[in-house]
């Protein structure tokens, strides 16, 4: 199991990332919960938003600490049926949609913003996603600006932007990333 534990430096909070383990969903949840309110993540609330975190294809997650407080979420899947960037990414590179590693159910709490918990998070799903000899890709909801900036400030490549008809009522702008490199 790989952890990054990010040392104090002078006062500053412990940043941890470790897998995320049962016991964590609870955690997850509060910490989703708040984010939803804040943020608008995800668009659609789930019904059972601990069975969202831990989807059918998902290779793993991990669980961002701050001062020995979960803050953070991120997950890494294999591609399923309504993920864009998978796609778009392998038609491009000329492979195919299974050599992609979907990141996906990235979250970090507000008042854990600004301590570089997201951008540790990414680091680990890309890292793990590598070591599976995937490409890490994702989707993102284009009105969600932070997320966003977070991926191309990391270096994320935009493939596209397309419309997804979530449902009857729902169409959503989806932008697609692929990792650098």
């Amino acid at each position: 199991m790989h952890s990054e534990n990010v040392p104090a430096a002078g006062g500053a909070p412990i940043r941890l990332v470790r897998r995320r383990t049962d016991s964590d969903l609870g955690a997850c949840v509060q910490v989703l919960a708040d984010v939803h309110e804040q943020d608008g993540y995800p668009v659609n609330w789930p019904d059972r938003p601990d069975a969202w975190l831990s989807q059918p294809a998902l290779l793993a997650a991990w669980v961002a600490e701050l001062d020995g407080r979960i803050v953070g979420h991120i997950g890494l899947s294999r591609s399923e049926a309504g993920d864009v960037a998978p796609g778009l990414w392998g038609g491009r590179e000329g492979a195919s949609r299974a050599s992609a590693g979907v990141v996906s159910r990235l979250f970090v709490a507000s008042a854990a913003r600004g301590h570089g918990i997201g951008a540790l998070l990414m680091a680990q799903a890309m890292r793990d996603a590598r070591e599976r000899d995937l490409h890490p890709v994702l989707d993102v909801v284009a009105s969600d600006a932070s997320a966003v900036a977070l991926y191309e400030r990391l270096g994320w490549e935009l493939l596209g932007t397309v419309e997804q008809q979530w449902s009857l009522e729902q169409t959503v702008v989806v932008h697609c990333y692929a990792a650098p490199g």
